[in-house]
């Protein structure tokens, strides 16, 4: 990655010789440099019976592993919590490999992070320490190691700040695969014979194979083999440490970015924008394939399965894997049907609806005619059917709604031949408010403004005339919204509406819904 702004530098993969990596490593008291034979740095001892391994593998497209030999990322599926999702694309960040890595390592979206690709130009450390920092932070008593062969990871800031020990290798200057099996073996040694609190483990082989080959290839697929079988040997020691059977480990996989069939990412294509979290440990359900998952989520999971309480001014964006959405669009999931007028959309992506779910309603009294069938008023939409529908038009942006969201595209609606305006209304259920001063209406959304396409939230109390509470006049990029509006005397219930008027213009996303009387 050291010459291009989206992808590493890919270079045929060669042995290297102990020298050869010790000229490459980082030259500092806690980094080393070491061949499969040298010895792993001594780490202080751990301290902690909840114990953490993060496996990240670079350019890893999920949708691949069913086809290669993959035994113990698919045994780990079985065993525990595998959620998939997009990333993000520009204007917010490419999909390469600096955005992608201070995401998973941050907690946070690049728009906070400040990471757009890899120059890593404008990244914001000092307010979203990576995972390691943040755990040297708040419990510095904890063992970390972090070992990669990607060295932006340590030059950057990105991953090793704060652990106790580190090998860094460079990948790009000597080839990945004999660093990557380095990596293993230390890793090894360190899980089996030292007691390590945390550990941050990259593998960067994929993404080489990924870009050379292409990830619809037999070789993306052998190396996914040679990966797992890197994750098979942590497994294995973890349950041959004579300690194992009074510990708590939560093993996390995941990865910063997806490739194209034929190679390469960076851009906006759905393959390029995949990513997962799978995950296993204590509370960490067998089995589960949650919707609502997202790459933010990593951080999250590991303070959680440590017992460390997250605190709201970090300002993470994810939750554990474990934590379920309560979001009432998230149950129309298994209800989403097959495109309609969308032909640019495979007919095997299932993502949208227009049946709200119990106790909402969409009113159309004043919607225009015809259009594209699936955005005909408010619907019920997926990520990954909604952003297909047109790239680059800033869809992709969408990252802090999760699974089913609620979407108004006159954009979409108009490329099919309509008449009228695009004039639709959501309505939420009716909320008690007897006896309360305030109720406040929590929501993210996505907008984006253009003419004179209107966006406006209205509350109506007991039944009564809708009033506006608030009116959206300029883009608002994937942000948490909160509403606060006093209730009258002798209130009993309140019910918000989302109307959204245009024609031909933007879109608005409502999703994760909340209304609280206080």
């Amino acid at each position: 990655m050291t010459s291009h702004p989206n992808r590493r530098t890919v270079l045929a993969a060669t042995a290297t010789t102990a020298a050869a990596v010790a000229l490459g490593a980082a030259a500092t008291p806690a980094a080393h440099a070491t061949s499969a034979a040298s010895a792993a740095p001594t780490l202080p001892n751990g301290i902690s019976k909840d114990k953490v391994l993060v496996i990240g593998m670079d350019g890893l497209r999920h949708d691949r592993i069913d086809a290669a030999n993959a035994p113990h990322l698919k045994a780990m599926m079985r065993e525990g919590t595998y959620g998939t999702s997009l990333l993000y694309a520009n204007p917010m960040a490419a999909t390469s490999s600096g955005p992608g890595w201070s995401t998973l390592s941050t907690g946070v979206w690049p728009d906070k992070h400040g990471v757009k690709d890899n120059t890593f130009a404008g990244k914001n450390y000092t307010r979203y320490p990576g995972l390691l920092a943040r755990l040297a932070q708040v419990r510095p008593g904890l063992s970390t190691y972090a070992a990669l062969d990607w060295k932006p990871l340590d030059a950057q800031g990105t991953v090793t700040p704060g652990a106790d020990a580190k090998l860094v290798l460079d990948g790009d200057a000597d080839g990945y695969v004999q660093h990557d099996a380095t990596i293993a073996a230390e890793a090894e040694s360190v899980i089996r014979d030292q007691n390590p609190d945390v550990l941050f483990v990259y593998f960067g082989q994929s993404d080489i194979v990924g870009h050379n080959s292409g990830a619809a290839s037999q070789a993306y697929l052998d190396q996914i083999a040679v990966q797992d079988a890197f994750v098979g040997r942590l497994r294995a020691a973890i349950q041959a440490r004579p300690s194992y059977a009074g510990e708590r480990w939560t093993v996390i996989v995941s990865t910063d970015h997806g490739h194209t069939d034929g190679g390469g990412h960076g851009g906006s294509a759905i393959e390029e924008r995949r990513t997962f979290v799978l995950a296993t440990g204590p509370g960490i359900a067998a089995g589960a394939r949650p919707i609502d998952t997202r790459l933010v989520d990593v951080v999250p999971t590991v303070l959680h399965q440590l017992g460390i309480a997250a605190d709201p001014a970090w300002g993470l964006d994810g939750k554990p894997v474990q934590q379920r959405s309560a979001d009432p669009f998230d149950s129309l999931h298994g209800s989403l049907t097959a495109r309609v007028d969308e032909t640019g959309i495979p007919a095997s992506v299932l993502g949208f609806t227009h049946t709200a779910p119990s106790g909402w309603s969409v009113v159309n009294n004043a919607m225009g005619t015809g259009g594209m069938t699936e955005w005909r008023g408010w619907s019920f939409a997926t990520d990954e059917f909604w952003s297909r529908t047109q790239r680059d038009q800033s869809r992709e942006l969408n990252v802090r709604a999760r699974g089913v969201f609620a979407v108004a595209d006159s954009d979409e609606w108009a490329d099919k031949s309509f008449s009228g305006t695009y004039d639709s209304t959501l309505v939420t259920p009716a909320h008690n408010v007897t006896g309360k001063a305030n109720v406040r209406l929590d929501f993210t959304t996505f907008y984006r403004q253009e003419g004179a396409q209107t966006a406006q939230i209205l509350a109506s109390f007991n039944g009564g005339t809708p009033a506006v509470v608030k009116s959206y006049t300029s883009d608002v990029i994937s942000q948490p919204q909160s509403v606060t509006v006093p209730v009258p005397a002798g209130a009993s219930s309140v019910g918000f509406r989302f109307r959204y008027t245009g024609s031909n213009n933007w879109y608005w996303v409502i999703d994760g819904v909340t209304i609280t009387a206080s």
